[in-house]
């Protein structure tokens, strides 16, 4: 029986969160881990989301690590070809394909108590153990189409935003999108340039914000590559400045009560016709969903050929859509803009803990929580990037990965010399720590009452972090043994 290949740390995913963990392991001098990536290429969500128009609605400056900055990026507000770019750029930087295992998704970890390690089984029946296991699995990696009734009795084309079909020509095309997010808001003005006509269907109106996009010149891009500080100081006025602007997503404050205003008169700068101000005007609280930045989304409605629903879906038919009016709509192409399944962290990963309870039994289906984010009681040895409650509406995410990287870096470090060490995160920790963090969210625009994916069916926000991006760095700022029950496998002198 061939002994599986053992790796000091095994990450798993290699868009931003994982990548950047196995960059900075190799910063610290670790060259012992493996990246597992279940597709054929690096790059997560950037690699995924080819619709027309993808981009982050994120400031360059601020989306990218501070240990390897994105110093020629071309406009402030950059597209996914440079944003998946960025992800090659960091791999090729720190030596990182020959780390890499593509093809390689693994279906089922498990702690292994006698051995404190993990083992770890890929669906093409590899198996490998590690010391330490890094979920970098995202919050955003899994499309969800809603289960209408009749769906499959549709006879032209479908497909979910994050699976855009390019072999599909729209020219001419009745085109029907659902959905009025973040992907749909980006990809809806393309789309509207090539159909015959689009009918937008819309749930709920969103709060949406100009993008003020910034074209940088050679000049400028010189200037940040050869007297780097530059680009420092831009970075840091921008993350200073959305770190101010987490006051807007507090109930009751000024702050948001101006980000309200703000999105509003932009609303109404661009369409004046009355009803359809109505439709596009949000009815919740300013932050409770995702704040949206564009400037192309509304203009696409002053087009002749394009239109907005609100009326909800009845049904499907083999020609279109059957709305709640009884109105049928029909269409050669239904796209879905319609999300990701944000709460079901680990997806088909079958994580088996200490004493056989898997991590969807500690997690039930929707509370998913863990200390600081990256810690979760009975799975020693595993942090989460991206985990519970550390996603933002306020800043950049990376910065959140980064501080997340360098809380494990710290842990590897400090444990290095205990043999067989297992750190498994105290329960009174978590529970302490989650809940002060919900206690914190009650004076929170994330759980006031509107639907969105930042909460579970009983209101519970599982997804966002509570606070600013400088006191998540306060709690995380460093792995601390009083958090954790530390064993070893070697005897403990008397």
């Amino acid at each position: 029986m061939t002994t599986p290949k053992h790796y000091r740390v095994a990450i798993l995913g290699s868009g931003f969160g994982g990548l950047g963990m196995a960059a900075q392991l190799v910063r610290a001098g670790e060259t012992d881990f493996a990246v597992f990536e279940k597709a054929d290429s690096v790059g997560g969500v950037w690699r995924d989301n080819t619709y027309p128009g993808a981009a982050c609605d994120t400031q360059a400056h601020v989306y990218c690590y501070t240990f390897f900055p994105h110093l020629r990026v071309s406009k402030m507000f950059a597209g996914q070809d440079e944003m998946l770019g960025y992800q090659q750029q960091l791999r090729d930087a720190f030596g990182l394909e020959r780390h890499m295992h593509y093809g390689a998704e693994i279906v089922e970890a498990r702690w292994v108590e006698e051995e404190a390690h993990w083992f770890l089984r890929l669906r093409n029946g590899e198996e490998y153990t590690a010391d330490f296991f890094i979920p970098a699995w995202g919050q955003l990696n899994s499309p969800k189409v809603p289960e209408w009734e009749g769906r499959e009795r549709f006879r032209g084309i479908q497909f979910h935003s994050a699976e855009w079909r390019h072999d599909v020509d729209l020219k001419g095309k009745k085109v029907i999108s659902i959905g009025s997010a973040a992907s749909a808001v980006q990809y809806v003005p393309f789309v509207a340039e090539d159909a015959e006509r689009l009918e937008v269907f819309q749930r709920s109106a969103n709060y949406i914000l100009p993008r003020e996009q910034i074209e940088f010149t050679e000049e400028q891009l010189d200037t940040f590559e050869q007297h780097p500080e530059t680009f420092e100081a831009s970075r840091r006025a921008i993350h200073e400045l959305r770190e101010a602007g987490f006051e807007r997503t507090r109930s009751n404050t000024s702050g948001q009560a101006e980000g309200a205003q703000e999105a509003i008169d932009y609303l109404h700068s661009v369409i004046e016709d009355p009803e359809l101000r109505a439709k596009l005007t949000p009815a919740y609280e300013f932050g409770c969903k995702r704040i949206l930045r564009t400037s192309a989304y509304y203009p696409t409605f002053l087009r002749e050929n394009v239109s907005l629903v609100t009326d909800g879906i009845s049904h499907f038919t083999e020609r279109g859509i059957v709305t709640a009016d009884g109105v049928e709509h029909e269409a050669d192409v239904i796209i879905y803009g319609t999300g990701f399944h944000s709460q079901n962290f680990q997806g088909d990963l079958r994580i088996v803990g200490r004493e056989g309870v898997t991590l969807a039994e500690r997690w039930g289906e929707e509370d998913a929580e863990a200390y600081v984010g990256l810690s979760v009681d009975g799975f020693p040895n595993m942090f989460l990037m991206y985990g519970p409650n550390t996603n933002l509406n306020h800043n950049s995410v990376v910065t959140m990965l980064e501080i997340q990287q360098a809380y494990v870096i710290d842990a590897l470090r400090k444990t290095a010399g205990i043999e067989g060490a297992s750190v498994e995160v105290r329960r009174d920790r978590l529970d302490a720590f989650n809940e002060a963090l919900q206690d914190e969210m009650r004076g929170s625009a994330y759980s006031s009452d509107c639907s969105s994916w930042y909460k579970n069916s009983k209101g519970k926000v599982v997804n966002n972090w509570s606070g600013t991006v400088e006191e998540y760095r306060d709690l995380a700022g460093s792995f601390e043994f009083e958090d954790y029950v530390v064993r070893s496998t070697a005897a403990v002198p008397a």
